[in-house]
């Protein structure tokens, strides 16, 4: 074996490289990952010559590369072009983020009538509705959707990208009143995100900044845990959802002293770790008794985990949480109905949806619920002054014959449009407006409308229809919510809801542990070869 030295995007000793059989790939594939880059974006240059690939056979002792050889190691400069082409796609990306972000965190907290069949609602760990001021409330929302979108780029290992996203959580957060962050832990739990970023990229170079974050990790956790977890504990009715959760945050602290020279608390962080990895470890034998129950191997492990693999327990916590679910559905579709309802009565002046329980509170007093809609609508929802209007005889009866009117318009609309559609596919035009007019379902009336005989020509059916469609053209009147509906990013906004819709109040504690029990390995052989030196210690990934 032979070492090389090697100089430029990374510098460094590569030991034991077998010159008779390692090629060119061989050689750029372990420098790329040393260099944190793709390995096709490295150029190797040995004694002033380009080292190439050739047909990937060729070992580096036929190209005269010797033991202790030189090798210059850059980046390619096409690269380079990629690079920029790559970042002003992420800049696109976090601009439709942001924006979309922004458009639904305001829709879904100043009352405006949602464009969506959902609602977003902030929950604390029991599922209980938070009631905030509305800024802090926006500014929450923003932020805990950021986030939620940093954490499925984590899932996805787009760490870098994933850290622009963290970023904008982290100053959308900001805006909130402190003494309602401190109520949660989001903010101690973004910290640990963004630090889990830089040990992915093995970014040494945020060694400072990562242990200021893990610092506010640790006093966010306490705040809102309390100390040891105990109030978080009391809540969860004495599971240890929070084991994972500090076991990162204790390899982590580990990393950031190991590079720092602190090598013995290193070796503190790491033991603890260790320790909450092993109560992590789910057995086959409680996990096959769990999953003979009807559930799922990835529920059963994380119930098993969060109360100690105890199968009991986690059998009832698996049986509340479908409970909670199931209810949680019911719950959302109770919404959407009330969102359809809203969508009927149209929108505020100020481009608000009319609130439901103050029309239930109205209706509970005896009036007639599309009539106390308008008036709320046309009162901001200022229930006195929809009341006023409701008893005063004059207002009263001007708002029954605006909506006695705006049903006949919409009636015409949808017998327009009934015509216009059994016109186009070939029924006579008097037939069809006498068959709508007579009534009844769509499917009734093209039943009567094919026992009066065949279809007439094609040229004289597609006059029919141009004629029906001109006619259902000029009663038409947009949509209640069409205001709303310009310079919407649709696939952006769908795509953090559905990120939102799989995440529950459990989520940030449930972590595959994989990763960090391979590292907590890595970093006590790391100490161990250290000896009981206390300097400065190498970096390594």
């Amino acid at each position: 074996m032979a070492k090389l030295r090697v100089a430029g995007t990374w510098s460094g000793v590569l030991d034991e490289v077998d010159l008779e059989n390692w090629t060119v790939p061989m050689l750029r594939e372990e420098v790329a990952k040393r260099s944190n880059v793709p390995a096709g974006s490295i150029k190797l240059i040995c004694a002033g010559r380009m080292l190439k690939d050739g047909d990937g056979t060729e070992k580096l002792s036929e190209l005269g590369i010797k033991a202790n050889s030189k090798i210059l190691a850059s980046r390619v400069a096409v690269d380079e072009g990629k690079s920029l082409k790559d970042a002003e796609e992420l800049n696109q990306r976090l601009a439709r983020v942001k924006e979309a972000v922004v458009a639904l965190s305001t829709r879904h907290t100043d009352g405006a009538l949602p464009l969506e069949d959902f609602n977003m609602e902030i929950e604390d760990q029991l599922g209980n509705k938070l009631h905030l001021p509305e800024s802090d409330r926006q500014a929450l929302m923003m932020g805990l959707m950021l986030h939620t979108n940093g954490k499925g780029l984590i899932r996805k290992g787009k760490f870098r990208d994933a850290l622009e996203v963290l970023n904008m959580a982290e100053e959308s957060f900001s805006l909130c009143n402190p003494k309602t962050i401190e109520l949660v832990d989001n903010i101690a739990m973004l910290q640990m995100d963004m630090v889990w970023c830089y040990f992915m990229l093995k970014d040494i170079a945020c060694l400072s900044v990562a242990g200021v974050r893990l610092d506010k990790a640790r006093d966010g956790f306490e705040r809102a845990h309390g100390k040891d977890a105990s109030r978080l504990k009391l809540l969860q009715a004495g599971n240890s959802s929070e084991l994972a959760v500090y076991m990162r945050l204790e390899l982590l602290e580990a990393v950031v002293a190991y590079h720092s020279g602190q090598l013995e608390k290193s070796r503190r962080y790491l033991m603890s770790a260790q320790t909450k990895y092993k109560r992590l470890q789910v057995s086959d034998e409680v996990l096959s008794v769990v999953m003979g129950m009807g559930f799922k191997e990835n529920e059963a492990k994380r119930a098993l985990r969060i109360n100690n693999q105890d199968v009991e327990r986690a059998v009832d916590f698996l049986v509340e949480e479908r409970a909670r679910k199931a209810l949680k559905r019911e719950e959302n579709l109770k919404r959407q109905a009330e969102i359809l309802e809203q969508k009927k009565y149209g929108v505020t002046p100020l481009k608000k949806a009319v609130d439901i329980q103050l029309l239930n509170g109205l209706v509970s007093i005896g009036f007639a619920k599309e009539l106390a809609a308008e008036a709320l609508r046309r009162n901001e929802n200022d229930t006195q002054k929809a009341l006023d209007d409701l008893t005063n005889p004059e207002i009263n009866a001007s708002i029954q014959n605006y909506i006695e009117t705006k049903n006949a318009k919409r009636q015409k609309q949808d017998t327009d449009s009934k015509i216009q559609l059994l016109v186009s596919m070939g029924f006579d035009m008097s037939a069809v407006v006498a068959a709508v007019q007579a009534g009844g379902t769509m499917e009734a009336i093209m039943q009567r409308l094919l026992q009066q005989g065949p279809l007439p020509n094609p040229a004289a059916a597609a006059a029919q229809a141009q004629a029906a469609a001109q006619v259902a053209a000029a009663n038409a009147e947009p949509p209640a919510d069409a205001s709303f509906s310009e310079s919407r990013d649709v696939e952006m906004e769908d795509e953090i809801a559905d990120e939102l819709a799989r995440t529950d109040a459990l989520s940030d504690y449930d972590i595959d542990v994989t990763r960090e029990g391979e590292a907590i390995n890595e970093y006590l052989a790391l100490l161990d070869s250290t000896g009981s030196s206390s300097g400065s210690a190498s970096t390594s990934g």
